[in-house]
């Protein structure tokens, strides 16, 4: 594509409303790991009681993925992401005042369909609006507002805890700080959706549904008149040959029957990026680090340094990845975090039963477990974190780019919450050092997954996709 005439503020613009999304995403998603002692002590719960309060967002998540997916196709990319804004809105306020587990759980659910669709929403959108020289390092912003949205719950769980003497302490109107975590987020949220109504629709998804003309307004607003020309053209070739309108059966290879393999490639990458455990750090990172001594101040400290952390690899994964590609990040992600986890399982495998029945970890284990996991967090925020959601939103033909997506982030959601529920249980037994080895397991495996299966897509038109 040609550089000159691309609409640079337009563009900016574009980027930073749709990654909103991204922020509403790691919010909604972390705001949960300050929580859990509130949570507990309101509704009485036991261990699998929690799992199944914090996993509630991943039933909705999975679903709000899926269904995402298709309505992307139906109603556009920007007016999906206009009902997660809602639907954000909606959680925050119901879970806040939820007077028991299960209508915390329906709020946390109706949550989960924003974060699903805002997750698979987002990055499609942005790499349709953005030039292909571009797309990676706009695309990986993203992850960056993920782990933004994740940083911030993390410090404002942080401050309200401590404003108030714990999560469970009373604090403005008698209400105690851990409803206040949730409250919090309907101002981003409002945010969100009053900042949706500055941008245009995709014109991919205009093409795709016979609005030409607006979908040339679009793109003469982005790059310019003869730009705009050219581009319709391509999506028009792009698209299935009889040219009807995007349906879940473009998933199956009319000539033989199958299942793309493109669709296979997808759901993978999207499978592995949970498999390797990471979400146990963003649902369960403070009761984790108090279950081997860290006190709640210190464990939510500990969450912000997480966070710190993983917006630096952030930046860095958005400065190499138009450089070396996607690949080589995710193979050498996948290195990395195989043998981080594999330190973090062998300290945790030294953990001994304290005076108060808690685990201890003796002598430097602790602290090797501290950067262990932090030096993994590192490595999944340079790679998997912003890779994955870049290749979901451009490796797809434009003609089951919205399709595909749909069920890669099902499978995706899916992952998570097999993960995050099963988390609490595996904890207490196998354990957390065989908890770990599983998950170090799988970051090797998905080393060799990514170099057999998994095709460049730097500096590609989203037109020249194949699949």
């Amino acid at each position: 594509m040609d550089r000159v005439g691309i609409n640079t503020r337009l563009v900016a613009l574009v980027v930073a409303v749709a990654t909103i999304g991204g922020f509403m995403f790691g919010y909604d998603s972390g705001v949960i790991n300050g929580t859990q002692n509130g949570l507990e002590a309101a509704f009485d719960l036991g261990r699998l009681g929690i799992g199944v309060n914090v996993g509630a967002i991943l039933v909705g998540s999975s679903i709000g993925a899926f269904i995402a997916g298709r309505l992307s196709d139906r109603i556009g990319r920007r007016g999906t992401m206009m009902l997660a804004a809602i639907l954000f809105l909606g959680s925050a306020l119901l879970a806040g005042a939820a007077g028991s587990s299960a209508v915390f759980i329906v709020a946390r659910i109706i949550g989960g369909l924003g974060v699903g669709a805002a997750s698979v929403t987002s990055p499609v959108y942005i790499s349709e609006m953005t030039p292909a020289h571009l797309r990676g390092r706009l695309s990986s912003m993203q992850q960056v507002m993920i782990i933004t949205g994740l940083t911030g719950a993390f410090l404002a769980n942080f401050v309200l805890a401590r404003w108030a003497g714990g999560s469970t302490a009373t604090l403005w109107f008698d209400f105690p700080a851990w409803r206040w975590m949730f409250w919090l987020q309907a101002i981003p949220a409002a945010i969100y959706l009053v900042a949706l109504l500055s941008i245009p629709e995709s014109p991919r998804y205009l093409v795709a549904r016979g609005r030409h003309d607006e979908a040339r307004a679009v793109l003469t607003r982005l790059f310019g008149p003869a730009e705009a020309d050219r581009k319709v053209s391509e999506i028009n070739a792009s698209l299935a040959a009889d040219h009807h309108r995007p349906r879940l059966s473009d998933l199956v290879d009319k000539k033989t029957g199958k299942i793309r393999p493109i669709l296979w490639v997808g759901i993978g990458i999207a499978v592995f990026q949970q498999l390797v455990g990471i979400n146990v750090v963003f649902y369960y990172g403070a009761t984790l680090w108090q279950a081997v001594g860290f006190t709640e101040d210190y464990a939510l400290q500990t969450n912000i340094l997480s966070g710190a952390l993983s917006i630096g690899a952030c930046l860095t994964a958005i400065a190499l990845i138009d450089r070396i590609g996607r690949k080589p990040l995710l193979l050498i992600g996948s290195a990395g975090m195989a043998v981080a986890l594999a330190l973090v399982a062998w300290a945790f495998s030294t953990a001994v039963t304290g005076t108060d029945g808690g685990l201890v970890l003796p002598g430097h284990s602790g602290l090797i477990a501290l950067i262990s996991a932090n030096v993994y967090v590192v490595f999944f925020n340079l790679s998997w974190g912003p890779v994955m959601w870049v290749m979901l939103g451009e490796m797809f033909p434009n003609q089951i780019r919205g399709s595909a997506l749909a069920v890669a982030g099902f499978a995706q959601w899916i992952a998570n919450a097999a993960i995050s529920v099963s988390f609490p249980s595996m904890a207490e037994k196998p354990g957390l050092a065989i908890t770990y080895v599983l998950y170090a397991t799988a970051a090797a495996v998905s080393f060799f997954f990514v170099r057999a299966t998994v095709t460049e897509t730097r500096g590609r038109e989203l037109e020249d996709m194949e699949g």
